[in-house]
C-alpha cells in the first residue's frame, strides 16, 4: 500500500504539469499559409483561429471561389501545425502514447 501512496502523488503531479501544459499552448501560435503566403491564418494552440490576413492579389471579384478555397487551405494548414504542436507539447508527459480525448 505504501508504494500505492508515492504512485498517486506521481500521478497527480503528472496530471497537474499536463494542465498547465495545456494552458501554455493557448499562449502559442502557428501560421498556416495558402497560395504562397497570399492567405495567412494565425491559430493558438487551442484551435482557436486568431487572425486571418488576405492580400490583395487574392482578391477578384469574379473567382470568389478561389479566394474561399485559399482561406480553408490555409485554415487546414494552420490547424494541422497546431495537432503538431499538441503532439510535441504533450508528448512529453504520454511518452508519445496518443490518448484520445486527452487533448
Amino acid at each position: 500500500m505504501k508504494n500505492m501512496g508515492g504512485m498517486m502523488k506521481q500521478v497527480q503531479k503528472l496530471q497537474k504539469q499536463m494542465q498547465e501544459a495545456q494552458e501554455k499552448l493557448k499562449e502559442k501560435t502557428v501560421e498556416g499559409t495558402a497560395g504562397g503566403g497570399m492567405v495567412t491564418v494565425t491559430a493558438n494552440g487551442h484551435k482557436e483561429i486568431l487572425d486571418i490576413k488576405i492580400s490583395e492579389e487574392a482578391v477578384d471579384p469574379d473567382d470568389v471561389e478561389m479566394l474561399q478555397d485559399l482561406v480553408l487551405a490555409a485554415m487546414n494548414d494552420a490547424l494541422k501545425q497546431v495537432d503538431e504542436l499538441v503532439q510535441e507539447d504533450m508528448g512529453k508527459y504520454t511518452g508519445g502514447m496518443n490518448l484520445p480525448g486527452l487533448f
